[in-house]
């Protein structure tokens, strides 16, 4: 029976090799994806850092066990930056499309695609 540890550095893996595989597509929209699924992989990563506790209390006052706080407030603050960030990069792509004519990313049309 595999570990809760390796389940979640599995999924992680996977996410992030999702991640890599769109960004190298040639199209806006896929490299857009690809840079929300790296942002998820990495939320989940410092997530998964901060472990689970049970029964401990979230800050300093209490006997006992405590839990960290700081990777949720770190994985809050990204997860708020990366949905600006992709916004930005959505308008971009988009500002691109209407440039250019074309959603590649380098703004160059494939040889045998029809317009």
């Amino acid at each position: 029976m595999p570990s809760m540890e390796f389940l979640v550095a599995t999924g992680v893996g996977w996410v992030t090799a999702c991640g890599i595989y769109l960004l190298l597509r040639g199209r806006s929209f896929p490299v857009v994806l690809g840079l929300s699924l790296l942002g998820y992989a990495v939320n989940v990563f410092i997530f998964a850092m901060g472990r689970l506790w049970h029964d401990a209390a979230p800050v300093l006052g209490g006997a006992g066990e405590v839990a960290d706080p700081l990777p949720q407030a770190l994985v809050l603050t990204a997860i708020v930056i990366g949905f600006a960030t992709t916004g930005f990069v959505v308008e971009l792509a988009l500002r691109s499309r209407h440039e250019s004519g074309t959603d590649h990313v380098d703004g160059q049309r494939d040889e045998g695609a029809a317009r």
